[in-house]
């Protein structure tokens, strides 16, 4: 049981949190609840629950949107995940000044807390899309912008831990071991759940900006009236208003930002992508956006930001994929990626085509690419000829189930190795398995980004394809004016473009960098285009470099 408190001696002035202090009874004075111990323990503990709960989503947020914006989602994870674990430490230690007024100071912090972190997404994408590079932050140096949320929002979910200890032992004083595993039980059972909510429900129904204006909305809730619901009497007139105000103000500005949330995603998409949006669909893999093909503007296709398909200039990159692995036997042919349908329109330019199958992880690009009038005219209705079957599956999983020798050309139109979750689709084991789907006299093509700019890249994946048993043929192919680009580049304009395409031909023999001469002509690519990209790849070669393989990745 909690002792009182000494009485001051005559005359002297009140402390600051004593009674004659604004903000109520000072630390180890007993708690004046308006409910017994019991219950309000209990609301404390669900505070605790809901509190890290919100705090996970904010992390979760952070990471996803760091991820969509930038690319490489190891690099940005670890980055907003350490600095928000350091933030948190420090956070912890400077609340303890603050411990003589746990309730006023719970009650601010959550305040800030859920202005921060519900904001954090609206304002990092508004910075994305109305500065192009960050603000010149992103390019080379530190991640500013992103390092200053966790950091802010770590040091705020530090501060938590100590004040809400202090109000759990004023609710009722037990052993510190006890305390903290009452807390710590709390605070990770919520954590689970607001870790399983972003990805469940969050992100799917409500959408990056949408779900972390929730959660602060939430976090403000749940903090004001656990502070002026259960600790008021702790509180004094004016500190009641205070926070109570505080609270108002932060409810008003998240509530004005959810209902203009749709209104700003328009604006900010046209930012990005320029005026003519035509479609923008969240699918469940990536945010597919297509621009243009109307009043004669070119028709656009983005994934996740990226420039995937520019119409001014996708011929030449699909034609440099496509023909030089269609000399020789081509009835059964495997895409990997090619959602688009615009690989499979090289494909069927050449008779004697029987099979394609098109395995895409994402659905619903596959259905905008079928029904899309600008898109399915683009790939000259490919998924309406009866020759070709969609798969919609990951690629390595699809070749694990692959009988051997299925195909006799396999076209791996995938996203760069530098996008993090591509980096096991372009590992020795893939290609391993990719070896083993081919026929006899089976030929592989792969995409293997651009070579001017990721030498280092481009030779890896050919050293990782001679590693599975495969010899190699690398060629480039310089981009046109339009600048559209499969890697991890997110912007469109030219000064982002790259300026070359870098292909790998692999098959169990040496294999013969050729157009096939009883084949379709393509329209910007002939056999001596094709030996100079031979010779333009040979140039910028990096020699020993080590296969990259899952447990090792080298992009």
């Amino acid at each position: 049981m909690i002792e009182p408190h000494a009485p001051a001696p005559p005359g002297s002035p009140p402390p600051w949190g004593g009674p004659g202090g604004p903000l109520g009874p000072g630390a180890g004075a007993p708690a004046p609840l308006p409910v017994r111990p019991g219950t309000g323990r209990f609301l404390v503990l669900a505070g605790v629950f809901v509190c890290a709960a919100c705090g996970l989503v904010y992390e979760l947020e952070l990471v996803a949107l760091a991820s969509y914006l930038i690319g490489d989602s190891v690099t940005q994870a670890s980055v907003v995940l350490s600095v928000m674990v350091f933030a948190m430490g420090v956070g912890s230690l400077a609340a303890k000044r603050l411990r003589r007024f746990a309730a006023a100071g719970f009650g601010a912090v959550e305040a800030v807390l859920a202005l921060v972190g519900g904001s954090s997404a609206m304002v990092l994408y508004a910075v994305f899309a109305w500065t192009g590079d960050w603000g010149g932050l992103w390019a080379d140096g530190p991640r500013f912008l992103l390092v200053a949320f966790s950091l802010a929002i770590g040091l705020l979910i530090g501060a938590e831990v100590p004040l809400l200890m202090e109000l759990i032992q004023r609710i009722r004083r037990q052993d510190a071991g006890g305390a903290v595993a009452d807390l710590f039980a709390a605070d990770y059972v919520g954590a689970l759940v607001g870790g399983l909510a972003f990805p469940f429900v969050l992100l799917p129904f409500l959408g990056q900006l949408t779900g972390a204006l929730l959660t602060g909305t939430v976090n403000a809730v749940v903090g004001a009236a656990l502070v002026l619901g259960l600790f008021r009497r702790d509180l004094s007139r004016r500190a009641r208003w205070l926070l109570l105000s505080a609270n108002a103000v932060v409810l008003a500005v998240l509530a004005t930002a959810t209902v203009l949330a749709d209104d700003f995603e328009r604006a900010a998409r046209h930012a990005v992508y320029g005026q003519d949006v035509r479609v923008a669909v969240q699918t469940d893999v990536q945010e597919v956006v297509l621009t243009g093909d109307t009043d004669g503007r070119p028709l656009g296709l983005f994934l996740d930001g990226r420039l995937r398909v520019g119409a001014g200039d996708e011929r030449r990159y699909h034609e440099a994929l496509v023909h030089p692995a269609m000399t020789g036997r081509h009835a059964r042919v495997l895409i990997l990626g090619g959602g688009d349908g615009l690989a499979a329109r090289e494909v069927l330019r050449h008779p004697g085509v029987r099979r394609v199958d098109i395995v895409e992880f994402d659905p619903g690009l596959a259905r905008l690419a079928r029904h899309d009038p600008g898109l399915s005219e683009l790939n000259d209705h490919a998924y309406g000829d009866p020759r070709v079957r969609l798969t919609p599956a990951d690629a390595f999983a699809r070749l694990r189930t692959t009988p051997p020798a299925s195909y006799d050309v396999v076209i791996s139109d995938l996203p760069d190795p530098g996008i993090t979750a591509s980096t096991k689709l372009y590992s020795q084991e893939f290609y391993g398995l990719a070896r083993r789907v081919l026929a006899p006299g089976g030929r592989l093509v792969v995409h293997a980004g651009p070579v001017s700019s990721r030498p280092r890249a481009f030779w890896t994946v050919e050293s990782t394809l001679r590693a599975a048993g495969l010899r190699t043929a690398a060629y480039r192919v310089r981009a046109g004016t339009d600048g559209f680009t499969a890697g991890p580049d997110r912007a469109a304009g030219p000064s982002h473009a790259p300026r070359d395409w870098g292909f790998v031909l692999a098959a169990r023999r040496p294999p013969a960098l050729a157009l096939d001469p009883s084949g379709p002509r393509p329209h910007t690519l002939t056999p001596a285009t094709l030996r100079a990209a031979a010779r333009s790849a040979t140039h910028t070669h990096v020699p020993a470099l080590p296969a990259s393989t899952l447990l090792h990745p080298r992009y």
